[in-house]
């Protein structure tokens, strides 16, 4: 593709760095770019600085946060003795959506996959364990994308819990097998957490 200056193709290579953005869609953005009013522009690229600068991660379960504890996590509200263990945020927010579910997350920050050279000590699992063993919680659900690595961290996850008496149960597989859970629909990821099922060794 031929620019007709460097700082288009700039902004076009940074843009197409975005999942699922080609050279023409991030085209298109930098020409609606340009289109806007130099403030809306401005704005935009603040928002971003400050994103990826201030943004901050809940100290108890790993969700994005404007404080020590995410709203979740602080929120009186939620069933504090059920955690609900996830990939990463995207899935706390497709579950959220559903208004299902009352408890709180953790947020493990991947899958286990030898394959791809991810171990147990690559994820977010010893604060886990740590959490259960301080905050007395009563079930763990395993609410992980159906796929080789997600069944293979899920039966990591059960033999290192077994020892500490939780209750641990996974979504029901209303989920596709080897689906991914950002994509499932509202109301299957809802009847997901309702209707969840206890998981045994």
């Amino acid at each position: 593709m031929n620019y007709p200056s460097q700082l288009i193709e700039e902004a076009v290579n940074e843009l197409s760095k975005f999942p699922g953005i080609g050279k023409k869609t991030a085209m298109r953005m930098v020409l609606f770019l340009l289109k806007e009013s130099e403030q809306d522009v401005n704005r935009l690229g603040e928002s971003i600085i400050r994103l990826r600068s201030q943004i901050r991660y809940c100290t108890r379960c790993g969700n994005v946060s404007d404080s020590g504890l995410c709203n979740i996590c602080a929120s009186p509200k939620r069933d504090q003795q059920l955690i609900c263990v996830v990939e990463d945020l995207r899935d706390v927010i497709a579950i959220e959506n559903t208004s299902q579910f009352n408890g709180i997350y953790h947020i493990l920050n991947g899958l286990i996959s030898p394959m791809n050279g991810i171990g147990p000590d690559a994820l977010n699992i010893e604060s886990l364990i740590q959490r259960i063993r301080d905050e007395g919680t009563r079930e763990v659900i395993m609410a992980l994308s159906a796929t080789v690595e997600g069944d293979t961290t899920v039966f990591y996850l059960s033999k290192r819990l077994a020892p500490l008496g939780v209750t641990v149960s996974t979504i029901s597989r209303g989920i596709a097998i080897g689906g991914e859970l950002e994509f499932a629909d509202e109301i299957t990821l809802g009847r997901s957490i309702l209707h969840r099922t206890l998981y045994t060794i």
